[in-house]
């Protein structure tokens, strides 16, 4: 699974014009499974988002999670973090996993994250949104997590 993490003031998602979702501080998480991912996959990533220390402690040191600070989590679902770009000059979508089985670790992903974490919210799987973020620091990690 390809992920990318942004440290945010605040983040939400805009879809025809109406808030699907929305964070305070927070991590908005933009999401992308791959052919071979699985549920064990998702849960990897997961566990991953919510222990990685990108905020501030009293020194200003990055030593705190999400989990640490109460924060928000935002998840995205995002196919484009897969693209090849290699050759050309239009980006290849290949790497992405097939958009049923795409949508399925999403929903797992969302699922398991609510069960883990007090504050998540979402956009929807395939839909044309609009992502508005303060990113704090600016912070802005990629990720991946194999099968």
């Amino acid at each position: 699974m390809l992920a990318l993490l942004q440290r945010v003031k605040s983040a939400k998602v805009v879809i025809g014009g109406e808030v699907a979702g929305a964070i305070d501080q927070g991590i908005l998480l933009f999401l992308c499974a791959e052919p071979e991912d699985t549920s064990v996959t998702a849960g990897k990533l997961l566990t991953k988002v919510l222990r990685m220390r990108i905020f501030g402690d009293e020194q200003g040191k990055m030593n705190r999670s999400v989990q640490d600070v109460g924060g928000g989590l935002l998840v995205v679902s995002q196919f484009t973090l897969a693209a090849d770009t290699r050759s050309g000059t239009r980006p290849g979508f290949s790497r992405a996993a097939a958009p049923a089985l795409g949508e399925a670790l999403y929903d797992e992903f969302v699922a398991a994250a609510r069960l883990a974490h007090p504050v998540v919210a979402t956009g929807r799987f395939g839909a044309d949104m609009q992502v508005e973020l303060v990113n704090d620091g600016p912070v802005t990690i990629p990720m991946s997590v194999m099968a």
